[in-house]
């Protein structure tokens, strides 16, 4: 599931006003909060560490209205630990984030 533009930049577009580097700062924050919470997906070797980085990473992605994203972290949160499917679908989102 790729990124579109929508409520997670206009979340983002509300809270920094009319301060573009404020916008860039949080876009940033978000990518690297995503970034650490895909990095211990990648890392969970149990249940328990794989339902708590996918419910963290829903949490983020529902602060911001990134819809997309909270459909990932459900699948996640469905999914085996390590699931190789979802964690590329996961870093093609973020991936598609950052590039913007």
């Amino acid at each position: 599931m790729a990124y579109e533009a929508g409520a997670l930049d206009a979340t983002l577009a509300a809270a920094a006003g009319e301060d573009s580097a404020l916008f860039i700062e949080l876009r940033q924050a978000f990518a690297e909060s995503v970034a650490r919470q895909v990095d211990l997906l990648g890392r969970s070797r149990c249940d328990a560490n794989w339902q708590m980085a996918a419910l963290r990473l829903k949490g983020l992605a529902a602060s911001f209205h990134a819809e997309p994203l909270i459909e990932l972290a459900e699948e996640a949160l469905d999914g085996a630990p390590g699931d190789p499917c979802v964690l590329r679908k996961i870093k093609a989102f973020l991936d598609d984030f950052s590039a913007v």
